[in-house]
């Protein structure tokens, strides 16, 4: 089933002498349920494809559906609810909420949604993150691969049809690195979550069943690694 379709995408930055093709006629699907890496080098358009994805960027042409909707064909308070519910973003630096603790910063998408906190899976997912017992700690109480399972948690608890991850090893040694995969591989197997991770590490996107390769912003290779 499919759950995410670029047409075309393709987003200009500046104007004349100055302008800069970040995307240029982006086109690929994603299955409900895939593990799915993009990696290129930088200025390639990793970022910007996945801030396109994401609903926080506008493209300058093309469309991108998620369950069969054109999310840019909505309404600028159907695209906040769209990022609110349907989209986990977890970024390189966290973005963690200071004066929250963890359960605090785990739980505020769902509390400024308006809705119920689900105690369940929060416990469940404090538990997979290995967080039990730091639930009342600050971020800066935490180690920096703590933080970000707290923002892999935060980006998971509203289950969202897609979580997007850009460049989320890129502030860890090696050893956290290879967790913080892991525990994005145990999500996707556990939760059925479809993920897309970001990355300039050729090792941590060959652990994901399909690596798509942007270079000059456009598509170059979209290989099955049958992981």
């Amino acid at each position: 089933m499919e759950i995410l379709r670029t047409e075309n995408l393709t987003k200009i930055y500046g104007s004349g002498d100055n302008q800069v093709k970040a995307l240029d006629g982006v086109s690929f699907s994603v299955q409900k349920g895939e593990f799915l890496s993009i990696i290129g080098p930088s200025g390639s358009g990793k970022s910007t494809l996945i801030h396109i994805l994401g609903g926080v960027d506008h493209p300058t042409d093309g469309k991108v559906f998620v369950g069969g909707k054109d999310i840019y064909a909505c309404t600028d308070e159907q695209l906040a609810i769209f990022r609110r519910r349907e989209v986990g973003l977890i970024y390189q630096f966290y973005n963690l909420i200071p004066v929250l603790n963890v359960r605090e910063n785990m739980t505020l998408p769902v509390l400024l949604d308006g809705r119920e906190v689900n105690t369940e899976r929060l416990t469940e997912l404090i538990g997979l993150l290995g967080l039990a017992g730091r639930e009342k700690h600050l971020p800066n109480e935490l180690s920096g691969g703590q933080q970000q399972r707290v923002s892999i948690g935060r980006a998971l608890m509203n289950a969202p049809a897609i979580v997007l991850a850009d460049e989320p090893t890129g502030n860890l040694d090696s050893k956290n690195s290879q967790e913080i995969v892991q525990l994005l591989k145990e999500s996707n197997r556990k939760y059925g979550q479809t993920i897309l991770i970001i990355t300039h590490d050729e090792n941590i996107a060959l652990q994901a069943g399909r690596v798509i390769t942007l270079e000059d912003g456009k598509i170059v290779r979209d290989e099955v690694t049958g992981r």
